[in-house]
């Protein structure tokens, strides 16, 4: 029987973090250990309290740095590593899931559950209409998909294959794209699907994020950044970029409640001229 560790980083979101991982508890297939990596107490106040014990550790500020902590603790203790944002609400048979079709298929290093919903694209949601999405049975069937990068909010990584990897510091902060950079590279090691078997929803909240002008600069900047470096599709990369632009400069006009769109459409154009006078570079947004 395979070691299932589920690992969350997390900054500023105390409480929902700490319901994450009590909702994590109720698992059909509990996980042998539940790693939170934050950055200052506050940020996991009363976490230590939760139902399924879950260990607490501190790294220095940025999802990239505390999702390599966790890959640093859990090196030859997982053999499964399941990365959930703080923000994520699985099904409660994922990690059964998940254990199953590693099992079966011994080629498939990677793991993304299919969502049931995504607060991102809309507006967020809380946990009680998260767990009211979950509670619906799902009638559709549930077949493979190969990928060729897993989403960041849930991704299931065979710890063998990913040896010696670690996440890109060089995208600081909120990390934009660290999941399509480090996927592709684990790609290369084996076979990544998806499935509606694995799923959950994901709350997309907004609180404890990046400001808007640093978040917009890193739409453009890390994107460059990984095509340069061949770990990510160009042709995936530019209609990424200029979805977000456009996206950024039509809800300006009426931005979103809890959205900087101003803000977001700022850094999409100091990184565009950055590129224009060749120094773009993700890291500037610690500058800012």
């Amino acid at each position: 029987m395979p070691s299932i560790h589920v690992a969350i980083a997390t900054v500023g979101r105390a409480q929902l973090v700490r319901r994450t991982v009590e909702i994590l508890a109720a698992q059909t297939r509990p996980a042998d250990g539940v790693l939170v990596v934050s950055v200052t107490r506050d940020d996991v106040a009363g976490v230590e309290g939760a139902t399924g014990a879950p260990r607490i550790l501190f790294s220095e500020r940025g999802l990239c740095r505390q999702r390599n902590r966790a890959l640093e603790a859990l090196e030859g203790v997982a053999d499964i590593i399941v990365f959930f944002d703080d923000d994520f609400i699985p099904a409660p048979d994922y990690l059964a899931q998940v254990e199953a079709l590693f099992e079966a298929h011994p080629d498939i290093v990677g793991i993304t559950g299919e969502l049931r919903a995504d607060g991102v694209r809309e507006g967020g949601l809380t946990i009680e209409q998260a767990l009211a999405l979950l509670a619906r049975p799902s009638l559709a069937p549930a077949p493979m998909r190969t990928r060729h990068e897993l989403y960041g909010c849930n991704m299931a990584i065979r710890a063998s294959a990913a040896a010696g990897m670690r996440f890109d510091e060089n995208l600081p902060l909120y990390g934009w794209q660290e999941d399509i950079d480090f996927t592709s590279r684990l790609g290369r090691r084996g076979r990544q699907v998806s499935t509606g078997a694995v799923t959950g929803v994901h709350l997309g909240t907004t609180g404890g994020r990046t400001s808007g002008r640093r978040l917009g600069y890193s739409q453009v900047a890390n994107v460059v950044y990984l095509k340069r470096k061949g770990t990510m599709r160009r042709d995936f990369g530019n209609r990424l970029i200029w979805q977000n632009v456009a996206a950024n400069a039509l809800r300006s006009l009426r931005p979103e409640p809890l959205v900087d769109r101003r803000g977001r459409l700022l850094g999409n154009m100091l990184a565009i001229l950055d590129c224009l006078r060749g120094r773009v570079d993700p890291r500037r947004i610690l500058e800012m």
